[in-house]
């Protein structure tokens, strides 16, 4: 089955440029993919060629004689395809087939060159795959060649050999051709599968609409659900159709991928619920890299000296109650949290109290990269970091003060948290043993394109 994929890898990220619907992700495969794909498809459809002949009969000695056919081998000199609007992939293919005849009292050998052309349609399945079919399908025969370069020895066996190899074969061609293709709709219905994203999350991504199909390129609009414990998350707001315009990315890449704002609000709406952006932040005594404890707050917070005489380790417990908000403006990507930040230290009887809780906001840069089949990002501090006292349990407190401890005990833990998880990445459209290579990205505004050559992995 996976052997099929090299004659439809062409077809294995379909990519569109038709409206998505929530949360729209757009892929295009461009002209650029079909060279690379006709050498990958040769090996095998060369096997899928390597058909059974039945016995021929033959009359040119005393009665009807059995013979024995099979073919030694196959060589597909010539794989090219193209796209044809509205419909699909052309195929044409040139072979060389090599027959050995056991005849009596010699064997014959002879080669037959054979062009063999088809049209693939793809359509939309059931399921939301794609569902490549053969509609057109046939073959033309040059006249076979005896081995030894010499005709002469069987004139009256090569006619009647060839028309019975040409009937056989030309059935046969088609139908081992659209064989090959059904093996290719199951490696595309691995498009749908459930991704991981994290420990209780997955990515799915399915097509909305009928594969959009130009001269130039082949399209679908596939929708990405992200699913948290098993339920779907949904946008709080209605989401507007995304549409890929034609020329983003890079001129000439194999693939353009385009994810909508939507996709990132999803994917940071999955976040938030499954707490993965809350994190404590756990000081220690005596330690020059976290100076969180009772007496540096001591120094900016009397009442906190007043009640903690001995210095004690301080915890901040921080909590994401506001969605996380991604802005995607002309090569420029931005995140903006604005977690509660609660201060506590431990009491006489170990339990923790709270001496005071912040409103903060972070706006960060975001850069984004991808890795075989996973969207990556990493965060960078914008600027400073926004202080506002929620709740205090020590009286007054000078938010200009704690700015410069905030940006040592706060900032670092955030920024190593925010990325580790970022880097876990997000699965971008595919299907298996297929990787995006020497990727490039773009941010426009309210998308992000990802332009790419693609690699298939046997």
């Amino acid at each position: 089955m996976a052997r099929a994929c090299g004659l439809g890898l062409l077809l294995a990220l379909l990519l569109p440029m038709v409206s998505a619907s929530m949360p729209g992700t757009v892929v295009r495969l461009n002209k650029a993919v079909l060279s690379s794909v006709s050498e990958i498809g040769k090996a095998p459809l060369q096997r899928a060629l390597q058909v059974t002949v039945p016995y021929f009969l033959d009359q040119s000695g005393e009665g009807l004689q059995p013979t024995r056919i099979q073919i030694l081998n196959v060589r597909v000199s010539r794989l090219d395809l193209k796209f044809i609007a509205d419909l699909g992939v052309h195929l044409l293919a040139a072979a060389n087939f090599t027959f050995k005849v056991f005849r009596i009292p010699e064997p014959l050998e002879l080669r037959l060159p054979v062009v063999l052309q088809a049209d693939a349609r793809v359509a939309q399945g059931s399921i939301g795959t794609p569902v490549v079919s053969i509609s057109t399908c046939f073959s033309l025969f040059d006249n076979a060649i005896a081995f030894d370069g010499s005709n002469s020895s069987t004139p009256a066996l090569l006619v009647p050999l060839q028309q019975h190899i040409n009937a056989v074969l030309r059935n046969k061609l088609c139908l081992s051709v659209s064989s090959l293709v059904q093996g290719l709709n199951v490696h595309l219905g691995t498009l749908i599968g459930l991704t991981p994203v994290g420990p209780e999350s997955q990515i799915r991504y399915s097509m909305v609409s009928v594969p959009s199909i130009t001269d130039d390129y082949i399209s679908l609009g596939l929708n990405a659900v992200l699913f948290l414990l098993g339920k779907p998350i949904v946008l709080p707001v209605d989401v507007t159709p995304f549409t890929l315009p034609q020329h983003v990315g890079i001129d000439g890449a194999m693939a353009t991928v385009g994810l909508s704002q939507d996709l990132f609000d999803s994917a940071l709406l999955l976040l938030q619920k499954a707490g993965a952006l809350n994190l404590d932040i756990t000081g220690q005594l005596n330690s020059d890299d976290n100076p969180l404890n009772t007496s540096v707050l001591g120094r900016l917070i009397p009442e906190v000296a007043r009640q903690f005489p001995q210095p004690m380790p301080v915890v901040l417990k921080v909590r994401l109650g506001a969605k996380p908000v991604a802005t995607l403006r002309a090569n420029n990507a931005t995140l903006q949290l604005q977690p509660v930040v609660e201060v506590l230290a431990p009491t006489s009887n170990s339990a923790f109290q709270s001496l005071f809780s912040l409103d903060v906001v972070v706006n960060l840069s975001l850069q984004l990269s991808v890795s075989k089949v996973k969207l990556q990002g990493t965060t960078s501090v914008l600027g400073a970091i926004q202080l506002s006292v929620a709740s205090s349990n020590v009286g007054f407190i000078d938010t200009d003060q704690l700015h410069a401890l905030m940006g040592t005990v706060f900032e670092k833990p955030l920024l190593d948290h925010l990325n580790a998880l970022l880097g876990m990445g997000i699965a971008l459209p595919n299907v298996v043993n297929l990787h995006y290579i020497t990727p490039e990205v773009f941010v426009y505004e309210g998308y992000v394109v990802i332009s790419s050559g693609l690699f298939y992995q046997r």
